[in-house]
């Protein structure tokens, strides 16, 4: 059997291959890094959540007026929006295991000044802390896209699926983990689940430890070797994205504030967040058939059609099953949405760091805009 000499001579420190490299190796090696970006991203997700029931509460319990209630989600996504640009050019500079350590570093630090300034009702800490997990998310985002560029073409849609997929798990977990978190630290309120917050980011960070060094160690391909930006497609991709996370973002915010004035117990409150979380990653393990037969703009926009159906539904909603309806259709409405976006960005091979920190960026600013208004949504409601 002839072989080219070129590609097999050996070299000092390098023996000599006999055999051609085995395809199924290097799929072997592709999967399990997925599957260690899909759990570091299940674990970012189980912070995101814990935070999103608590922030919003905890505000209304300590902020000094009113109005400031939301403003630690606000934080929170300042935060995410604030990191895009880090994230996604420390990950070219340093490769996914420093970038995504340091965004758990920063997870586990705000967790632990969130529970902090609970237990002291300081609101100032709690805007800091609430700031430090929003730059953990941020960077969270950001493991779509290295699943995306871990996958050979053939396989990245299945990629992004399994890292949304990831997620799902953690809508059903998170209620217990409050729970059980909550009465270890009662009767400190909220505290114990500002502390489950920072475990799953110290979970994070322990997984990003295992990925590979640089980005030279993977199989992804570099940047500067993709193809021409299609700016039409990102300003496409960008605008359905802002649309999903702006109108998704502004009634979840709102929505255990809202809840919580129909009467409903924080028991009710976080069973609806979980359901809403469920939906916001389930869907995603059917997109990667759906972008089998339907281009990604009109998977996208199936997904905001799906949120649409959902803001009556929430506008109209006074007790626990029309909340956790409307929170389930704009979950699934969201992740229809955003799996259509990121199909669509990577459609013609892996895009820019800027264009990555421009979309995700842009999303998360229209995310921040909805918690501000989401105050007004729930007093009004």
């Amino acid at each position: 059997m002839s072989m080219p000499i070129g590609e097999f001579t050996a070299r000092a420190g390098r023996l000599a291959c006999l055999c051609a490299p085995s395809t199924r190796i290097a799929d072997r090696a592709t999967s399990r890094h997925v599957m260690r970006l899909a759990a570091g991203f299940a674990l970012a997700v189980l912070s995101q959540v814990l935070a999103v029931g608590t922030l919003p509460l905890a505000g209304a319990f300590i902020a000094p007026q009113p109005w400031m209630a939301t403003l630690p989600y606000a934080a929170m996504l300042v935060g995410a929006t604030v990191a895009t640009f880090p994230a996604s050019f420390l990950m070219d500079a340093f490769g996914r295991r420093a970038a995504f350590a340091l965004g758990a570093s920063l997870g586990i630090a705000g967790g632990l000044m969130v529970a902090w300034a609970l237990m002291h009702h300081q609101f100032v800490p709690l805007l800091l802390g609430a700031f430090w997990l929003g730059i953990a998310n941020g960077f969270g985002l950001f493991y779509r896209h290295a699943a995306a560029s871990v996958a050979g073409p053939a396989d990245r849609h299945a990629a992004i699926a399994a890292v949304f997929g990831a997620g799902a798990l953690i809508g059903i977990v998170a209620p217990t983990i409050a729970g059980f978190a909550e009465g270890l630290a009662a009767p400190s309120l909220f505290v114990g689940t500002a502390l489950a917050a920072a475990g799953a980011q110290l979970g994070a960070f322990a997984l990003a430890l295992t990925l590979p060094a640089s980005s030279a160690d993977t199989m992804d391909e570099e940047p500067a070797t993709a193809a021409a930006t299609d700016w039409q497609a990102v300003a496409g991709a960008t605008f359905a994205g802002v649309v999903a996370w702006l109108v998704m973002t502004l009634l979840m915010a709102a929505a255990p504030l809202a809840m919580a004035g129909c009467g409903l117990s924080p028991g009710l409150i976080f069973a609806g967040v979980s359901w809403h979380t469920v939906a916001m990653y389930a869907p995603a393990l059917l997109t990667a058939t759906l972008a089998e037969k339907f281009p990604p703009p009109l998977i996208a926009l199936g997904g905001l059609g799906l949120i649409a159906l959902g803001v009556p539904v929430f506008a109209l909603a006074d007790e626990a099953v029309a909340f956790t309806v409307a929170l389930t259709l704009l979950g699934a409405g969201w992740s229809v949405a955003v799996a259509g976006t990121t199909f669509w960005l990577h459609e013609n091979g892996p895009p820019s760091r800027v264009v990555l920190a421009l979309h995700d960026g842009a999303v998360l600013l229209a995310a921040l805009v909805g918690a501000v208004l989401a105050g007004q949504v729930a007093v009004g409601g």
